[in-house]
Formats: structure tokens, C-alpha cells, sequence
């Protein structure tokens, strides 16, 4: 399956598996599985590219996906634009990356370096809605939707993995996060989930795969709520023994509750500030990991276990993990210092070749020296290859590698450090001075026995196994155990050393792997820590171990800033006289290649012209040739002219007579087709006749069966007629009856009801004044009373009181009763006024009902006359129209109607009459002209006149 300049990065097969699509960044072929031949490929312009290409489930469209973010949908099987989904809305113009579709092919999930979410409408071809994600997503890798076995296709579950390496599943109708998978500590790689949505496979960062279970992420969002109604059961009935309440205790350790690691952080962390223990804060490291135990298990097995070494390394370095520092100098692309790194150091591995170039992309964005730095991809080369599927990591790791274990080794920038090395060669001075007299002697410096080592670190020189060994001693040291390391390994490897005299002997002794035990090596390390004197110990030059800070990551500055800045400026200098030169060169040879060309083009045209010339002379002698040629076919043709010509004038006289002839049979055939044609007209109008004859006796018969059935059919019309409008009469009078007895009903009740009304009234007012009287008593009976056993002779002025309150309380009363009785009188007079109102309106009614009777009835009438005028003769006219003049009494009424339907059924009956005789007429008629016709052509002969 040839035909892909770069990677394939995509196929996909569709649901028959005749065909697949195989999607690369310049180009997506269509495949035939059967014969594995390509039927078509998509070329599109190198500007553009080709983000995917892919079928669509459980159908024949193919969907293309460019950078551009256009989307095009193609047929299968012809091959033929769908359609195309129109551009996103600006305000949230995002690139397409990934995409996703669910089962039925309907919806289309779309994303990118945003946190946003799009999804397409397939059917109805429009942007339905927008998801924005988590502030914490800011590029979105994977997307995919989970499938249900009971929502027929129409998935709504979308799992989007992210930049930090949690993947999300989200409902795309309600917006909400349902659950997630991955942290940042174990972020997901890729993952994919199997076709029945019960699994989720996910490929982790550090290369363990991990499968999830979907029914026990969904357990807690589908757990049904608590019951409302809960039982309290009683205690048990069981008697307390003294048995039961002694423990037994048992010797050995207190068993405690396990406690999380950070529990266990925070707990010591609290305790070493309470304590004020410095010395023990340093040895302590973020995740609970003491440094000088792990120097002692260091010591004891001379590695770490390979299992933990990756955790192992991360604690002793202090790794912040800034996700979002690290993000944006990913962002920031591949620096241009790096674009051509493949042609200086050649990786099998697309893979590792792309983590290296993006990891010294990082470091070159971070600090401007990197970008400069020759040894860098040498340095930074192993870690890449142990960390690549963690880039994070490997970043930090090459990081606080460059800051705490690369001191000053940027202070003599671009050459190598000097004082670094002037350190090493002091301890190695100090160790083994016949070595050091030995690398003298040849002319051996430095640079050459110390520096190799250093910018490699010692990745040339041993495996992956000793590698890994020696580094777990490093990071477990201080920095300056790196710089031992270097003399402990020219001091291990004295004896190869010695014999050596050549200088290209000495390059390829530190450039290669030797036959040396790393563990002698590392000894040999620990005991020039312990046995070198302070003042040429670099344990004085170098600071100690500094973790790179939170959040963002150190500045880094130390190296000659102006020689930095001057080799960019010479370099951009040097490139733009690069780029100037390569330009007029390129001039050049493109005018060099315009003259060959055009010289080129001249020989060409003068020899096409020598071709000519002699073609020209060729076609002349071959001109002269077929004139010739033609002279002589002309006299032949002359004489064959004649010959046929002669030919001609026998052939057209033979035809003139044979036509003669014809024409004198034709014209005999003609006269006897037109004899037979008049015998067969003459019989064919006889049976005609005779036909004719019988239709019109039974037509006749027919006729009157018809009258007899319109007689009958009118009489029992008329009869229901007249039923029927008996019965309108008789349901109008009974109605008229009815409403004037409502309406009589209505007014006595109204009246009734009037009457009860004002004899209540009076009947409370007497009340009331009654009880307004027998009160007035009792005061008066029970005043005296009182007033003759106490105060006998105060009994006139009391009375006098008294008899001032009552007429003042009877004035009361009396206006009392003055308002109800005139409240009551207005309340009568509004009552009939209402009666008054309510007579009137019946009146207005009744008129207004008897008005439009009439007026139906006089229309009724004038109708009818106007069709006695239309259909019967003028001599009854008059009759009918005295017949229908209008009645204004209801019995009038009736018997107009009766009158009026006499005079209909009389209309008729005298109409199918009239009709009958006017065909019996057209009967006698037709048969005196049928008779006429066959006595003529018995007496006209049988010669037609020409």
C-alpha cells in the first residue's frame, strides 16, 4: 500500500469491510480490502493538510477533515461532494484537532487547542452547541463517545482526554461531568473503549495499561435515592454477663488505622517545625521519603529497585510537575536551533527523535543559552530516552540536572568550563599524580579525559543498567559527586590508561563503553568524598541541591550574557548573509537555466525549420505527382460519365411506361373499391334503420315506465311534503307556547319574589322597633326601681336624666329607621325600573320576531310566484299569482304553503307532459325523413358522375 510521502496516522474501514481509508498529513487513499488496489486518492495543497480522514457508521459517506478546519462529505461509491459544513462562529474559532461520531452518524464532536467543545448536526448540517470545558482543559487529545446498548445509536456520553491526562466523560444534552479517569500523577496516554461500552482500555504515561470498569464508574450517578420510610428495630433482650465485659490483652505493637501518605507528610512536617530539627527538614522530601534512609538502602545495595527507581528519582529531585509552565513552552513550537536536529544526530525512533526535539525545544524557550549549546542534545539524550512517554518529567528531570549537578559550567560559555574542569584535574592531582604526570606527558588535557564524560554524562561509557546505578547514586549525593565520579573513572581505569600513547587512543577510550565495573567505580567515588581535603574539594565550590520552584520554573542566567547575545547576533547575521547568498545564487542559476533553455529552444527551432524546408520540397514532388494523377482520373471519369448517362435516358423510359400502367390500374381498383364501397353504405343505412325503429319503441317504453315512476314518486314527495311542514307548523306553536310561558312564569316569579321581599322588610322594621321599645321599658321599669330603694329623693332629677337619654336614643333610632326605610324604597324603585326594562326588551323581541316572520314568509311568496311565472303557461299565471300572495295569520301562513306545493307538484306534472309529446313529435319526424332517404336511394342509378 504505497503511495504515503509521510506517516499514516489514520485508517479507517468501513462497516462492510470492502473499503478502508488510510489518512496521512499530505494525502488519504481509498483502498479495496478484496483486491488491495487503490481506487482514488486525495491530493490537496501542502498549505492546507489533512487533519482526518474517516467513514461514517452505518452509512456510504466518507468525511474529511482539513486544518483549515473545512469539512467535506463524500459518496463512496461515486465519489461525489455531499456537502460541506459551514465555517464555526468566530468568537469561538477554534482549530480542529480530534474528532468524534456517534453510532447512528448524526452528531460530529470536534476539538482542539481549546476548551472548547463543538458538535455538528449532520442531518440538519449546523453547529447545535458549544461545550466549554473545565478552566483547567486548555487542549483537548482524544475524543470519543460512549456507546449504550438502550439509546439506539444516539450516544450522549462524550469522553474527552486532555492535555493534563485525565480523561472526562461529560453528557452532551445536559452539560454536566458524569465521571473521570486519570490524574495528574498517572495521566492517560490513549484510551479507548470497547464497542459494547462496558470497558475502557487507557494507555498510561509511564506505560502501564490500565482497564476501567464503566458499570462501577456509573455505580454512584445511577445509585437510586434512600427510602423515605425507615424501621427502627428494637434492641435485643440480652442480658449483660460479667463474662462479657473482659478483654483480653495481648503483647506486641498498637494496631492503628493505616494513614494516607500525605497524612503522614503533613504530621512530620508538623512535628520537625515544632522541634525545630533543620538538619532533618533537609533530609525530608515531599512525598514522605526520608533522604538519609534512602542513602543507607543506597549503600547497603548499591541501586534502587528498579520497580520504585522512577518514584525513587522524583522525590529526590522535588519535581514540581508545572503543567501549565510546561504547557506553554510546549506551545511555543520547536525552536528553530532545533528544526534540523535529525541531520546532526540521527534516531531510528521517529518517537524519541521528536520527544528529544521537543524537550530541547523546552530548554532552548526557557533559556536563551540552550538554543546555543552544542553538547546539549548529548546531555539531555538519556534522559529522554528513559522519560519518553512522560515529557514532564524528562523536562524537569534535564532541568534540576542543568541547575544543581551543571554549576558553572556556562561561566567560560562557548568553551568548555574551565574552572569545572581545573577542580577535577586538582582532585585527580591530589589522588593519582603518576596518572595525571602520564596525561601530561602526552599532551592529554582536560578537555580530553574529563569533559567527554561530563557533557554525556557517562551515557558513551556505560550500558543502561550501569547508567541507571551510578545516576541512583548522583541524585542521592551532592552535586559535586558527579565531578568525583569523573576522576574515580580515570583513576578505576589507570591501567588502560598508562599503555595508551597515542592521542586518537585516548579520544576513543572516553567515547566508547570499556571493560570496567561500575560498583568499583562507585566506591571508588564515596571514598574520594571522604578522603579529599577541603580547600580542593568541589563540595566548596558548588552549592547544594535547590529543587526547581512551583508554579513557574527558576530564572536561569548564569553564563556571559554579551557573548551570548553576541554569538545570536552573529548567527542571525551570518544566516541572513546565508539566506542573501543562497537567494542570488538562486538568481543565478535560475537565469543560467533561462539561457539553456532558451538556447535549447533556438536549436530546436532551427532544426524543426531544416525539417520543414525539406518537408515542404517532398510535398511539392508529391504535389506535381498527384495532379498528374488526377488528369488522368478526370478522363476516365468523362468517359464513364457518358457511358452512364446514356444508361439513364433507357432506364428513365422503361419507367415512364411502367408507371403508365400503373396509374391505369390504380384508377380501374379505384372505381370497383367505389362500387363495393356504395353497396356496403346502402346496407349498412338499412340496418341502421331498421335499428333506430326498435331503440325508439323501447325508448318509448322506457319513457313511460319513467312517467309512471315520476307520478308516484311525486305524489309521495308531495304527501311527505305536506307531513312535514304540518310538523314545522305544530313544533312552532308549541315553542311560541312555550317561550310565553316562561315568559309569564318569569314575571310572577319576579313579582313574587318582590313582594316576599318588601313584606320581609316590614316585617324586620316592626320587629326591630318592638325590640327597641322593650328594651327602652326594661331600662325605665329597672332605673326606677333602683332609684326608689336608693335615692328616693333624687328620683325626679334622675327621671329627668333619663327622659333626655331616651328622647335622644329615640332620635336615633327613629333616624335609624328613616335610612333603612328609604334605602329599602330606592332598592324598590331600582326593582322596577328593572321590570320596566326586562318588559321592554321582551316587547323589542317579540316585534323583532314577528317582523322577520313576516318578512320570510313574503320572500317565500315572492319566490314562488316568480317560478310559476318562469314554468307554467300564461292562462295560469294569474291563478298562481293570486294563489301566492303573502298571509299574515299563522294558519294563512300554513295553507300558502300547502298552495305552494299544489302549484310545484301541478308544474311538474304538466312539464313531463310537454316533454312527452315534443318527443313523440321528434319520433314521427325522424322516421318521415328515414323513409324519404331510402325512397330516394332506390330511385338514384348506381353510376357515379365523373
Amino acid at each position: 500500500m504505497r503511495g504515503h510521502e509521510s506517516s499514516v496516522f489514520s485508517i479507517s474501514v468501513h462497516a462492510s469491510g470492502k473499503y478502508a481509508i488510510t489518512t496521512s498529513s499530505d494525502t488519504a487513499q481509498l483502498w479495496d480490502l478484496d483486491t488491495f488496489q487503490r481506487k482514488r486518492k486525495l491530493n490537496i495543497l501542502q498549505s492546507v493538510g489533512i487533519q482526518k480522514v474517516f467513514f461514517l457508521p452505518l452509512s456510504n459517506t466518507i468525511l474529511s477533515c482539513f486544518k483549515d478546519n473545512s469539512i467535506f462529505a463524500w459518496e463512496c461509491d461515486t465519489l461525489i461532494c455531499k456537502y460541506q459544513l459551514p465555517a464555526p462562529p468566530e468568537s469561538s474559532n477554534i482549530l480542529y484537532k480530534v474528532f468524534a461520531v456517534t453510532r447512528d452518524g448524526r452528531i460530529l464532536a470536534a476539538g482542539g487547542k481549546s476548551n472548547h467543545l463543538h458538535l455538528w448536526c449532520l442531518e440538519a448540517k449546523h453547529l447545535f452547541r458549544i461545550i466549554q470545558m473545565p478552566t483547567k482543559v486548555r487542549a483537548i487529545r482524544h475524543l470519543e463517545f460512549l456507546p449504550d446498548s438502550f439509546d439506539a445509536g444516539s450516544n450522549q456520553v462524550l469522553g474527552v482526554l486532555s492535555q493534563d491526562g485525565i480523561m472526562r466523560f461529560v453528557n452532551t444534552q445536559t452539560c454536566k461531568l458524569l465521571f473521570e479517569i486519570g490524574s495528574l500523577d498517572e495521566g492517560i496516554s490513549s484510551s479507548v473503549i470497547s464497542p459494547h461500552g462496558r470497558y475502557i482500555a487507557s494507555i498510561m504515561e509511564n506505560g502501564s495499561l490500565n482497564i476501567y470498569s464503566v458499570q462501577a464508574l456509573t455505580k454512584e450517578i445511577n445509585k437510586p435515592p434512600p427510602p423515605l420510610v425507615k424501621m427502627i428495630e428494637d434492641l435485643p433482650k440480652k442480658k449483660v454477663n460479667s463474662g462479657d465485659l473482659k478483654v483480653k490483652v495481648k503483647s506486641g505493637r498498637i494496631q492503628r488505622p493505616a494513614k494516607s501518605r500525605e497524612s503522614k507528610a503533613q504530621t512530620r512536617i508538623l512535628k520537625q517545625d515544632l522541634a525545630g530539627n533543620f538538619e532533618n527538614k533537609e533530609n525530608e522530601l515531599s512525598d514522605g521519603l526520608n533522604k538519609k534512609r534512602l542513602q543507607i538502602l543506597l549503600k547497603s545495595y548499591g541501586e534502587y529497585p528498579t520497580k520504585y527507581r522512577m518514584f525513587i528519582w522524583r522525590s529526590l529531585l522535588q519535581l514540581p510537575e508545572n503543567h501549565t509552565a510546561f504547557s506553554n513552552l510546549i506551545d511555543k513550537g520547536i525552536h528553530v536551533a532545533f528544526l534540523n536536529l535529525q541531520k546532526n544526530y540521527p534516531i531510528k525512533s521517529r518517537k524519541l527523535l521528536r520527544v528529544l526535539q521537543r524537550t530541547l525545544s523546552a530548554l532552548a524557550h526557557w533559556s536563551t543559552i540552550f538554543s546555543d549549546t552544542p553538547y546539549l542534545p548529548l546531555l539531555a539524550f538519556p534522559f529522554v530516552k528513559l522519560f519518553q512517554n512522560n515529557q514532564l518529567v524528562c523536562f524537569e528531570v534535564v532541568a534540576t540536572l542543568i541547575i544543581n549537578w551543571c554549576q558553572h559550567w556556562f561561566e567560560y560559555f562557548p568553551n568548555p568550563p574551565i574552572n569545572i574542569l581545573g577542580m577535577i584535574e586538582n582532585v585527580l592531582a591530589f589522588h593519582d599524580k603518576e596518572l595525571l604526570q602520564h596525561f601530561i606527558d602526552h599532551d592529554v588535557t582536560s578537555q580530553l579525559y574529563a569533559w567527554p564524560l561530563l557533557e554525556t554524562v557517562f551515557s558513551e561509557v556505560l550500558t543502561r543498567e550501569e547508567w541507571l546505578k551510578l545516576f541512583d547514586n548522583v541524585f542521592s549525593n551532592h552535586p559535586s559527586f558527579l565531578l568525583m565520579t569523573v576522576v574515580a573513572y580515570n583513576i578505576c581505569s589507570r591501567a588502560p590508561l598508562l599503555h595508551c600513547n597515542l592521542k586518537d587512543d585516548f579520544e576513543y577510550f572516553f567515547h566508547h563503553r570499556n571493560n570496567l565495573d561500575i560498583s568499583a567505580v562507585i566506591r571508588e567515588v564515596y571514598h574520594l568524598m571522604d578522603t579529599t581535603p577541603t580547600d580542593i574539594h568541589p563540595d566548596n565550590m558548588l552549592n547544594a541541591f535547590v529543587a526547581l520552584t512551583k508554579g513557574q520554573y527558576p530564572v536561569f542566567n548564569q553564563y556571559p550574557k554579551f557573548i551570548v547575545d553576541y554569538q545570536t547576533q552573529e548567527r542571525e547575521r551570518i544566516r541572513n548573509d546565508e539566506l542573501d547568498y543562497l537567494r542570488e545564487r538562486q538568481t543565478v542559476e535560475d537565469m543560467q537555466a533561462e539561457v539553456d533553455q532558451q538556447r535549447v529552444e533556438d536549436e530546436a527551432w532551427y532544426h524543426k525549420q531544416e525539417l520543414l524546408r525539406k518537408a515542404e520540397e517532398t510535398r511539392r514532388e508529391m504535389l506535381l505527382q498527384e495532379e498528374e494523377k488526377i488528369i488522368q482520373q478526370r478522363q476516365r471519369l468523362a468517359a464513364v460519365k457518358r457511358e452512364l448517362k446514356v444508361k439513364e435516358m433507357h432506364l428513365q423510359d422503361a419507367a415512364r411506361r411502367r408507371l403508365l400502367k400503373l396509374q391505369q390500374d390504380q384508377q380501374e381498383m379505384e372505381l370497383r373499391r367505389l362500387d363495393d364501397e356504395m353497396e356496403r353504405k346502402v346496407h349498412m343505412r338499412d340496418r341502421e334503420i331498421a335499428a333506430t325503429a326498435k331503440d325508439l319503441e323501447m325508448r318509448h317504453l322506457e319513457l313511460e315506465s319513467q312517467k309512471r315512476l315520476y307520478e308516484k314518486n311525486l305524489a309521495r314527495n308531495q304527501e311527505a311534503v305536506a307531513k312535514e311542514m304540518r310538523e314545522d307548523a305544530d313544533a312552532y306553536r308549541r315553542k311560541v307556547d312555550l317561550e310565553e310561558n316562561m315568559f309569564h312564569r318569569l314575571i310572577g316569579t319576579d313579582q313574587t319574589q318582590n313582594e316576599k321581599t318588601q313584606k320581609l322588610i316590614e316585617e324586620n322594621l316592626a320587629k326591630a322597633e318592638q325590640v327597641c321599645l322593650n328594651t327602652d321599658w326594661r331600662i325605665q321599669a329597672l332605673h326606677k326601681q333602683r332609684c326608689n330603694d336608693l335615692h328616693r329623693s333624687e328620683c325626679y332629677q334622675e327621671m329627668a336624666k333619663l327622659l333626655r337619654k331616651n328622647r335622644r336614643k329615640e332620635i336615633e333610632v327613629l333616624d335609624a329607621m328613616m335610612e333603612a326605610e328609604t334605602k329599602k324604597w330606592e332598592e324598590a324603585e331600582e326593582k322596577d325600573f328593572h321590570l320596566k326594562s326586562e318588559k321592554k326588551a321582551a316587547a323589542l323581541s317579540d316585534a323583532s320576531r314577528k317582523w322577520f316572520l313576516e318578512k320570510e314568509i313574503n320572500d317565500a311568496a315572492e319566490h314562488a310566484q316568480h317560478l310559476c311565472g318562469r314554468v307554467m303557461p300564461k292562462g295560469q299565471n294569474e291563478q298562481v299569482a293570486s294563489s301566492c300572495l303573502p298571509r299574515t295569520s299563522q294558519s294563512n301562513d300554513i295553507s300558502s304553503v300547502e298552495s305552494l306545493t299544489q302549484i310545484s307538484l301541478n308544474q311538474r306534472r304538466t312539464h313531463w307532459d310537454t316533454m312527452e309529446r315534443d318527443l313523440m313529435e321528434r319520433v314521427r319526424n325522424l322516421r318521415q325523413r328515414l323513409t324519404a332517404q331510402a325512397r330516394n336511394r332506390c330511385q338514384t342509378p348506381p353510376v357515379l358522375a365523373t
